[in-house]
């Protein structure tokens, strides 16, 4: 019997500190009526220093996890998407789980830049069709301002901070995830890069006196990548979902600039109205971006149970990616819980775990000798 991999909970997390334009201006030489112009951005959010990806990670999941009234300790799998994780490892996953207590769940990073939670998405649908996984915890969550060069303005005025999370589960009724298209153009490795911090350019005082682990865009070369592949890549999607584009209720693209936004809806022959588009409030937050943009349009009502969706993204890599899904909903549930309250018995858990490792290390030594 066939499996299909719906998305029954959703949730997002915002710092609350809000950056603007006019607050940029005062930073750079840049101006409210450039950035809006070239980007239609007019204000971000941005982490505090007690805020992290992972922080902005638990926030959305266990919003997801509530609204798909599936308890932690049944999730099997975490995947977090993400261009700025917590550390190169371990895994921002595996901080996730610990804070939520999916005692149960496997977790792990994936990175493919703006497109990774499209990516995600896939692969953990790809699991719940084979039978291998039933619940599955997907998020995008970014801390782009972490990596932000606040001195130059063709990059400081684009990015902001965020997270968002879905829950997929596994059902028999048709539906769900439909079909996806991932792409890849390691050529353009050099136009979207962080090009210090990893083993080609490791951390030293000369890759930051040259401002090395900050975002570097070539972003005429960018707009242009992107506008060649958004609308082909939705294209493919739906084709291999079998409809058409009368079919689609919605696209959530990536939420990088309002013009790429206008080209792809141009070349799709839609109006811009069947795009959900929230870029002027929260800028780019690359992997997160999608799920913010279809959690505020669940939550007002523009999309219902039924309604075929399509997302596409892309990324530095270069990336690129699309996916129809059919929009669920939660499952029906016979008791009610409370994810949140897992947060509390998680850290007392994890205090255990840790004590416990502290008393093998006392008793058979911390050395590392056999």
């Amino acid at each position: 019997m066939a499996r299909y991999a719906h998305i029954t909970g959703w949730g997002m997390a915002v710092p609350e500190r809000v950056l603007t334009n006019h607050e940029l201006s005062l930073m750079v030489d840049t101006s409210d009526e450039w950035i809006r112009s070239r980007t239609g951005i007019s204000e971000r959010h941005i982490a505090a220093a007690n805020e992290s990806t992972a922080t902005l990670a638990v926030e959305a999941a266990i919003k997801a996890l509530t609204e798909a009234n599936l308890a932690p300790d049944q999730v099997e799998l975490i995947i977090v998407a993400s261009a700025t994780p917590e550390h190169i490892f371990p895994a921002t996953a595996c901080l996730v789980q610990d804070q939520i207590g999916a005692i149960k769940a496997g977790a792990f990073d994936l990175s493919a830049a703006c497109s990774g939670f499209i990516y995600a998405l896939n692969m953990a649908a790809q699991a719940i069709r084979s039978g291998s996984l039933n619940n599955v915890l997907v998020i995008g969550a970014e801390t782009l301002s972490k990596f932000t060069d606040w001195e130059d303005r063709n990059t400081c005025v684009l990015f902001g901070d965020g997270s968002g999370a879905f829950v997929l589960q596994g059902s028999d009724q048709p539906g769900g995830i439909l079909s996806a298209v991932l792409r890849s153009d390691g050529s353009g490795s050099d136009l979207l890069i962080v090009p210090a911090g990893g083993s080609h350019l490791p951390a030293s005082s000369e890759t930051v006196a040259n401002r090395q682990h900050f975002i570097k865009m070539k972003g005429r070369e960018v707009f242009r990548f992107a506008t060649r592949v958004m609308a082909q890549a939705t294209r493919e999607a739906v084709e291999a979902a079998q409809l058409t584009m009368d079919d689609i209720k919605y696209i959530i693209p990536h939420q990088a600039n309002q013009r790429i936004i206008d080209n792809a809806a141009d070349q799709l022959d839609i109006p811009i109205e069947r795009c959900i588009i929230n870029l002027e409030r929260y800028g780019n937050t690359s992997t997160a971006s999608i799920p913010i943009a279809i959690c505020e349009a669940v939550e007002d009502g523009r999309i219902q149970p039924g309604d075929n969706l399509v997302m596409v993204a892309f990324g530095g890599g270069l990336t690129w990616a699309s996916l129809v899904a059919q929009w669920s909903g939660p499952f029906p549930t016979k008791r009610k819980v409370y994810p949140a309250w897992y947060r509390t018995w998680a850290r007392v858990a994890s205090l255990v775990r840790r004590f416990r490792r502290y008393v093998e290390g006392a008793i058979w030594g911390t050395n590392g000798d056999s």
